[in-house]
């Protein structure tokens, strides 16, 4: 099973990575910041991630990895 991993010290919050996933599957944590100060990225349904990358792509800062 697919998924990403998001290195939220590096996360500015873009959502660059929201809005790029075609399932709709990435939210900005707003229940955390990291040490900067940014809502970083989250995975919030894992059972449907597939893999695609898109988020990974479109991340400016390459603070997700993706996982097969």
């Amino acid at each position: 099973m697919a998924r990403i991993i998001v290195d939220e010290k590096v996360c500015k919050g873009c959502s660059m990575c929201v809005n790029a996933c075609p399932l709709k599957i990435i939210a900005l944590a707003k229940d955390k910041l990291n040490s900067k100060g940014y809502h970083p990225a989250k995975l919030i349904d894992p059972d449907k991630c597939v893999g695609c990358a898109a988020c990974a792509t479109m991340c400016p800062d390459t603070a997700i990895t993706v996982e097969k």
